[in-house]
């Protein structure tokens, strides 16, 4: 009888959790910017408590409404910009010829940075100015054409449509003023040692925080300073290539120099010389920058695991949308752990 109580009950839960998981199919990227908002501003929640005397649901109710103004309006605002910048810069493309002569590269040779690279790519590169002027604007258009056709979406799709903003909005109230009861009900549940739960707990924690911080907020400075350079300098369509400049500072290796190098390889190539060094410049500081940004803005968390986060965040993107930038990571540092934890316990076995 003890075993047909078990197993019923472990039928009926399955069954109540498939119905679950099919239920909250359509609101997962709306429950996972809830979860990880919620985690990121619980320390203001709880702050916050502290002033209205203990009132848990008066502190959600006033963090919830003063997420959209902070965090709606500037994406709205950001995806209106770079859907018109595309276009303008899609319409650029399309009428106007890059001049690209054949002493570009002699010229460039004369500058100190980069004269050296430039001369063994004039020595070694068998493919010819016209060609390079070919690549170089096919590239250019076939880049602004897929920016156009998915890039305005990408921006503003980061927290869904209306219906699932509000239904973020809707989850982040509740997980503010119940999340601490509801996340110790769960972890209860885990079988596991207490003391490994604190320690897995503490693991998820600081990995959020190290990826939002120290990656996220790094890339997103990136990729203002590049578009800030870009304006500057005059280029065109400053917010689409500091968007892009922040999503490409992702990756390990490249990062914003993908964006500004190109930039002053085009003012060279405009004959711009006092802007392309310019711009020279100020995208080595950018990705100098990556140097002292990073260790200041995770300073107090767990180190992460670069592969991890270019891991996680490729196939976490792929798998979850932009939340994935923070979800993939978390995963995959998580999974390692429960791996430790699962190899410490058969090693300590007789």
């Amino acid at each position: 009888m003890d075993v047909y109580r078990k197993v019923f009950l472990m039928v009926v839960t399955a069954l109540f959790a498939l119905a679950l998981y099919w239920m909250l199919a359509p609101f997962w990227g709306a429950l996972a910017w809830g979860i990880c908002l919620a985690f990121l501003l619980a320390p203001a929640h709880r702050a916050l408590m502290r002033r209205l005397k203990g009132r848990a649901d008066l502190a959600a109710g006033i963090i919830t409404v003063l997420v959209p103004a902070v965090l709606a309006g500037p994406l709205v605002s950001l995806g209106v910009a770079f859907a018109n910048q595309v276009a303008e810069l899609v319409t650029r493309l399309q009428e106007e010829e890059l001049r690209f002569d054949g002493q570009l590269l002699a010229q460039l040779e004369q500058y100190p940075f980069i004269g050296g690279v430039v001369e063994w790519l004039r020595q070694n590169l068998t493919a010819t100015t016209e060609q390079l002027q070919d690549w170089l604007i096919g590239g250019a258009k076939m880049l602004a054409q897929t920016l156009a056709a998915g890039g305005g979406n990408f921006v503003l799709g980061a927290l869904g449509t209306v219906v699932h903003f509000f239904m973020m909005l809707f989850l982040l109230f509740f997980l503010l003023r119940d999340g601490p009861g509801m996340l110790g009900r769960a972890v209860r549940l885990v079988p596991m040692e207490a003391q490994r739960k604190a320690a897995l707990l503490k693991l998820i924690g600081s990995t959020t925080r190290a990826v939002v911080y120290g990656t996220g907020l790094t890339a997103l400075a990136q990729g203002t300073l590049v578009g800030i350079g870009f304006a500057i300098a005059g280029l065109p369509s400053a917010v689409v290539f500091g968007v892009l400049a922040a999503l490409l500072a992702l990756l390990p290796f490249g990062g914003a120099a993908l964006v500004w190098i190109p930039a002053v390889l085009f003012l060279a190539a405009d004959s711009q010389w006092g802007w392309a060094i310019f711009m020279l410049i100020w995208g080595s500081c950018v990705s100098l920058s990556d140097n002292l940004l990073r260790p200041f803005l995770i300073a107090r968390q767990e180190p992460v695991s670069m592969l991890a986060v270019f891991v996680g965040v490729i196939g976490g993107v792929s798998a979850f949308g932009i939340i994935g930038i923070i979800i993939g990571p978390v995963l995959l540092t998580v999974l390692a752990a429960l791996l430790r934890f699962v190899d410490d316990a058969l090693s300590q076995e007789p």
